[in-house]
């Protein structure tokens, strides 16, 4: 049974390959039509077919050619939207899909495991948001000197000296601080 599938391996044929020793046989609750997959999951079909572009999700056209998803797809949706939400990439969610086996969709041990690895990329934008908010009313050392306050923590522009970009955003002290 060939599924149409875009994915090299998608929980499509995860759940229906002829190839896996004990493949499930299909029915009617495997499947979610679009619409219905749109409002359970939340995400606008527009998503899912960009989804499926860049090789995150699978779907298959029924007999009557509409676009269907399987229902553990809803999951891998949900972990798709979870993973953008603390900063990963498409690419990065697309390697950690691709590092379960038989490309299924992610279950506890499987997220536990992943999410765990996120740790210090989530903590270290908590350490950079908490910088920005405390120097919102600063000389963020972006070089502009347009700011009453910049002739105090940024006085001729020293913190061009070590680098590009807002300087003090990104860590650097100001001289003297």
């Amino acid at each position: 049974m060939r599924l149409s599938c875009k994915l090299k391996l998608t929980s499509c044929q995860v759940l229906f390959s002829p190839f896996m020793k004990n493949a499930i046989q299909p029915t009617s609750n495997d499947w979610i039509l679009i619409g219905e997959f749109v409002k359970r999951s939340g995400v606008a079909a527009s998503a899912l077919r960009f989804y499926e572009d860049q090789g995150l999700l699978g779907s298959q056209r029924n007999t009557s050619g509409r676009r269907q998803f399987a229902r553990s797809d809803l999951r891998r949706v949900a972990f798709i939207r979870a993973a953008q939400t603390v900063g990963l990439s498409l690419d990065q969610i697309r390697s950690a899909l691709s590092s379960l086996p038989e490309a299924r969709t992610p279950n506890h041990k499987d997220w536990v495991r992943l999410s765990s690895a996120w740790r210090p990329m989530i903590n270290q934008r908590i350490v950079e948001l908490t910088r920005l908010r405390d120097q919102l009313e600063s000389c963020i050392g972006c070089g502009c000197l347009s700011l009453t306050k910049c002739a105090l923590y940024n006085p001729g522009d020293l913190a061009a000296r070590k680098g590009t970009g807002a300087r003090y955003l990104l860590g650097d002290q100001p001289a003297g601080g």
